[in-house]
């Protein structure tokens, strides 16, 4: 009976502490994200993708596509500036625990089993910077797919390190309709060279 208490104990301490320092990544990440305009940004692109390409007509299409290009800029320039931004957190602060689950206080003990949050903020910056310049020479509608995977990994990126990778992939999964895996496979090979050197294979 006492090894009992004393378990159950333990796991309500667990799970209290993973919601405070849950909650605290939730507001350090809200204070960074409150400055720009990025969830509606995205927003206004996934809607627009989908609408270009619902047209068989290319004249229908085309302006469609014009109209994006401003808005993958603002975003690309907006991904920029958080990335910088967010430069200024603490080791501490930046990392994230690369197992599956939430646990608490690990990030402290274990840094060698965390990746650096800054730094995987810089990848999904430049990456999405890249796609939008298409040096790879991309037709626009494979563009628009390659641009799209790289805010999926962004957003999945954001819930990992305020919840877990596992809700995450979740989350990814039941607002996308597509896995971790299919969006990391869907990027761009720099983005996914770097992403899977930083934070290990999906």
């Amino acid at each position: 009976m006492d090894i009992y208490l004393i378990v159950l104990a333990l796991g309500v301490g667990a799970y209290v502490m993973k919601n405070v320092e849950q909650r605290q990544r939730i507001g350090l990440l809200s204070g960074y994200l409150q400055k720009y305009q990025l969830e509606k940004l995205m927003e206004t692109l996934t809607e627009g993708y989908l609408r270009a390409l619902g047209e068989n007509d290319p004249q229908r299409s085309e302006p469609i596509w014009r109209m994006l290009v401003t808005t993958e800029q603002a975003v690309g320039e907006q991904l920029g500036r958080l990335a910088a931004d967010m430069t200024r957190m603490s080791d501490e602060q930046a990392r994230v625990l690369r197992w599956p689950l939430a646990v608490p206080l690990v990030s402290r003990w274990l840094p060698a089993a965390t990746f650096d949050l800054r730094e995987l903020m810089a990848i999904h910056a430049q990456g999405f910077a890249s796609a939008v310049q298409n040096t790879a020479g991309l037709g626009r509608k494979e563009q628009a797919f390659t641009l799209s995977a790289e805010l999926f990994l962004f957003q999945h990126t954001c819930h990992w390190y305020c919840r877990s990778k596992a809700v995450a992939s979740a989350r990814l999964l039941a607002r996308q309709k597509t896995s971790h895996e299919q969006v990391l496979g869907a990027v761009s090979p720099q983005t996914r060279k770097a992403y899977t050197a930083l934070v290990g294979a999906a």
